[in-house]
């Protein structure tokens, strides 16, 4: 991916002012559009999929409508069996030992979006809950996709392939979902 469009990623996922985004975007290593390395694909995959797992079971306690909520459970489920995935992947990697599968705190971005989040509720949460995770999972499949293509670790690479299928059907939900709403 072209640093300008990584910085136009980020801007639109952060959900904060462009300054934002574009100083969080000078801290990541560059990604070309061909490539996301190992590093990059492993800390930002922690913690968007900590975001996916804390945000749908906010969503749970938020009262959101039926659809919502099926799909809240759906990515706790779904996220909380690729984090062991990711697990399992990582013990078989070439990946450095300081990778750890529970990691860091949230990223800012996702820190910020999870914010966001806490501080709404009723329709307002729900809005901001599917236009969320809408930005989230267009990230997670470009992401995936790029590292299945042409990530370094041969366990790594097999993992995003595997859970690309799943990130594209959660996609497709999504527009299912926020098209009722």
């Amino acid at each position: 991916m072209k640093p300008h469009l990584a910085i136009a990623m980020l801007a639109l996922l952060a959900g904060t002012p462009s300054a934002f985004a574009q100083q969080a975007a000078s801290t990541l290593p560059a990604v070309s559009e061909n490539k996301v390395d190992t590093d990059t694909f492993t800390k930002t995959l922690v913690s968007a999929n900590r975001f996916e797992i804390e945000s749908s079971k906010l969503a749970l306690k938020k009262g959101v409508a039926a659809d919502v909520g099926d799909f809240a459970e759906l990515m706790v489920k779904d996220h909380t069996k690729a984090g062991q995935d990711f697990k399992a992947a990582l013990e078989k990697s070439q990946a450095t030992a300081s990778i750890k599968p529970e990691g860091p705190p949230l990223l800012p971005k996702d820190q910020a979006m999870l914010d966001q989040l806490e501080a709404l509720d009723g329709e307002a949460f729900q809005v901001k809950y599917i236009t969320l995770q809408t930005q989230a999972h267009k990230q997670a499949v470009a992401m995936f996709s790029t590292y299945a293509r042409s990530g370094d670790d041969p366990a790594l690479k097999e993992f995003a392939k595997k859970t690309l299928e799943t990130l594209k059907m959660h996609e497709m939900h999504l527009r299912d979902v926020a098209a009722v709403h």
